[in-house]
């Protein structure tokens, strides 16, 4: 027996997150979920587990602050110290309150750069490679819970329970 796809739409978002609670109890797997925006809830609705993408921004924030420093150092004391007021700059701990906002925006940059170029290659969204979204609707207002299975009929049956508008079964 070959696998299928099961493709419910939803039109609301709260019905989705009660359907995906439903699905979940009946122990049905949920492979993806497509929708036009964030859904509160989902995730923990479908006990997904948490998302690592906080740790990448730290270290890429890490980083930032990192370049930031090593630059700090390089330009005000090993390459052209400079007399300022009258007391020299021969140490970094020294400059480091004058350099606070340039090192915080140094941190933001580069975290906010590193996360953009990791959310396109991740998600394998790059030009010329072929959309996954299996319905164009989810990018408006409709959201999308795909399934694969080899019972269709009793999935089926338990995602009309559930307040899907429309069901439609697909080959793999």
């Amino acid at each position: 027996m070959s696998t299928k796809a099961i493709h419910a739409i939803y039109d609301d978002d709260e019905v989705l997150v009660s359907a995906a609670k439903k699905i979940h109890a009946a122990g049905i797997k949920v492979k993806e979920v497509f929708t036009p925006f964030a859904v509160h809830g989902l995730p923990e609705a479908l006990h997904e587990p948490r998302t690592r993408i906080a740790i990448c921004a730290f270290l890429y924030g890490c980083t930032g602050l990192s370049l930031g420093l090593l630059m700090m150092w390089y330009f005000m004391i090993h390459d052209w110290p400079q007399d300022i007021g009258g007391k020299p700059n021969a140490t970094l701990y020294h400059n480091i309150p004058a350099f606070i906002p340039p090192l915080f925006e140094g941190t933001v940059f580069t975290a906010a750069h590193l996360m953009f170029w990791t959310l396109l290659f991740r998600s394998w969204i790059l030009p010329g490679v072929k959309p996954k979204n299996p319905d164009p609707r989810t990018t408006d207002d409709k959201f999308l819970v795909l399934i694969e299975t080899e019972d269709t009929e009793g999935v089926s049956k338990l995602l009309r329970e559930t307040g899907a508008s429309e069901i439609k079964i697909v080959e793999v």
